[in-house]
């Protein structure tokens, strides 16, 4: 399942969730519209992860848990702690990103 968040709350669903696949993202950057369904897809087959969608510029405040200078960004959380991320718009080098923590 993938929530897009609708509220500044990314560290409470971190804290929350054991393992979290976040990507950042905003509503004009067509490489993030690109990913989305892959991210959907992604996470239909990786129950146990939760992935988020997070507009990187309507919640400041979660895009604090990791370094977001490029869109689409891809992070993750194990345990409530960062642990990787990654700017790309190759689905493969997301999968990659999220088989360090699944």
């Amino acid at each position: 399942m993938v929530q897009e968040l609708n509220q500044d709350n990314l560290q409470e669903l971190v804290s929350g969730n054991d393992t979290v696949v976040v990507q950042y993202s905003a509503t004009w950057c067509g490489n993030c519209r690109i990913m989305k369904p892959k991210v959907k897809k992604l996470a239909r087959e990786l129950e146990a992860v939760t992935f988020v969608i997070a507009d990187a510029e309507k919640f400041p405040e979660s895009r604090k848990l990791a370094t977001v200078d490029n869109l689409p960004t891809f992070a993750t959380f194990k345990n409530g702690a960062f642990v990787n991320q990654v700017q790309t718009n190759k689905f493969d080098v997301l999968k990659e990103l999220v088989a360090e923590i699944a």
